[in-house]
């Protein structure tokens, strides 16, 4: 008996199979919070390929397909199958997909069902730095992380990364509400990312509630301190003018400013004040803190 295929049968379903593939492999890698040119560092496969095989527009061979799924940590038959076979990995990352797709108080709903009723051991190896820009917060959280053997991160540079921009750009192109956005996606995915870490943020996060309250659930947090006279000091050694420029009134906005988040950023639960302090002073003064009040114990 003689069989004859339908060709047109035959390109739907290899549409269908590169249709599939794209999603498949775009969902993964943002699923892992892995920019598109991270990707290509890890699976040697270059970025414009990568983008055409998530457009559903690349013709993959068999090898760089391999090197995708293993540098996206997820079986090759996984990409390619029909139906995705039920293993507890698959049902992670579809319930983490779902997690991320949702509006935040569905969120927070989820994370109060699944959180201990001890929120120290919630927080417990999490640690963050608050303050205004020019307290210290990057340079001591560095020195910190080096000193306790934990990753230093900073919310910027994750979303920079996860944005493929710098922070002006994304504050250009997307906005404010834009970039707050982008800040609170970024907190999630390093609060589910690390168990033990120091996190520095941009003073303004105390401002946005929700993602506030997202923070101060998981993270220890330090209110690192300066006088307005040392931000302003300290901005400028920097190499950053703009506070200054043509702005006499530079100064007077700085304390009103400090004055008007002082009573969110008190919400920390401990405080180092750099004011009039060398820099190893102050990263004792922190790692003093760490260890009273047992930030790093989770039996505390």
């Amino acid at each position: 008996m003689n069989v004859q295929s339908n060709p047109r049968q035959s390109d739907d379903a290899g549409s269908r199979l590169i249709d599939r593939l794209a999603r498949r492999v775009a969902q993964a890698r943002k699923q892992r919070g892995l920019p598109r040119r991270v990707l290509s560092e890890m699976s040697g496969v270059s970025p414009r390929y990568l983008a055409q095989l998530e457009a559903g527009e690349g013709n993959i061979s068999v090898l760089l397909l391999q090197r995708v799924a293993e540098a996206l940590e997820v079986p090759i038959d996984v990409l390619l199958a029909d139906d995705i076979p039920a293993d507890p990995d698959h049902d992670v990352r579809r319930i983490a997909a779902l997690y991320r797709q949702a509006p935040v108080p569905l969120q927070q709903q989820v994370r109060g069902l699944l959180a201990t009723q001890n929120p120290s051991v919630m927080r417990a190896g999490r640690i963050c730095l608050i303050g205004l820009r020019g307290a210290g917060k990057t340079t001591l959280g560095q020195m910190a992380g080096k000193a306790l053997g934990l990753p230093f991160v900073e919310l910027n540079r994750d979303i920079e990364n996860h944005a493929d921009m710098p922070i002006a750009d994304v504050m250009a192109v997307y906005g404010e509400a834009g970039y707050r956005r982008m800040e609170a996606e970024a907190l999630e995915r390093i609060s589910t990312r690390h168990d033990r870490a120091i996190l520095a943020v941009a003073g303004g996060i105390v401002a946005e509630e929700t993602t506030y309250a997202h923070l101060l659930e998981r993270f220890h947090t330090v209110w690192i301190k300066a006088s307005p006279a040392e931000h302003m000091q300290r901005v400028r050694a920097q190499g950053d003018h703009r506070p200054m420029a043509g702005n006499p009134a530079a100064m007077t906005h700085l304390k009103t400013l400090l004055e008007t988040r002082a009573p969110l950023y008190a919400r920390a639960e401990a405080q180092v004040n750099t004011t009039n302090r060398v820099l190893g002073s102050s990263l004792n003064d922190l790692l003093a803190v760490i260890a009273k009040h047992r930030f790093l114990d989770p039996s505390a």
